[in-house]
């Protein structure tokens, strides 16, 4: 079953990935549009857990494992040709919300994605145990999101 979702996992974004690239010749679109599959589908996963968190769908442990497992596979995507230089949206303002300053931080950014990681590998282990253990885990995971969107996408700066 875990070898097929990644089967599965690896053609869904090969196919995103072709499908961006063929919209446009310009590769930072098609960059863009990589990160924003790759956000999309990180939070397609989220979304179902923190709706069991928060009480607003039943605790499903078997469902929640398995979305914590996805979340966690996730991690080990090579998204590192997703941010290339002069793909922000100073260049590209009806295209993204990235801010520049995500190019001119590394490696201080690098250390939002440890917490990110870190939460990620936290929830992986305690989801599917029980409803109580995935309450005590998820906040970790929307906190790393939010601080990182926080700090490095247009749409949180006034």
């Amino acid at each position: 079953m875990k070898n097929t979702f990644r089967v599965v996992l690896a053609s869904l974004g090969f196919a995103l990935i072709m499908s961006a690239f063929a919209a446009s010749k310009d590769p930072n679109i098609s960059a863009i549009k990589a990160r924003q599959g790759d956000m999309y589908i990180r939070a397609h996963n989220l979304g179902p857990l923190v709706a069991m968190a928060k009480g607003k769908m039943p605790y499903d442990s078997a469902l929640a494992a398995q979305l914590a497992g996805n979340l966690k596979l996730l991690l080990d995507l090579d998204t590192s040709r997703d941010w290339p230089a002069g793909s922000d949206n100073k260049a590209y303002p009806d295209k993204t919300a990235a801010l520049p300053k995500i190019w001119t931080t590394y490696p201080e950014i690098g250390e939002y994605a440890k917490e990110y990681a870190k939460s990620v590998n936290e929830l992986n282990e305690a989801a599917g145990e029980s409803l109580e253990a995935l309450q005590a885990k998820i906040g970790a995971v929307g906190e790393s999101c939010k601080a990182c969107h926080d700090e490095y996408e247009a749409e949180h700066h006034h």
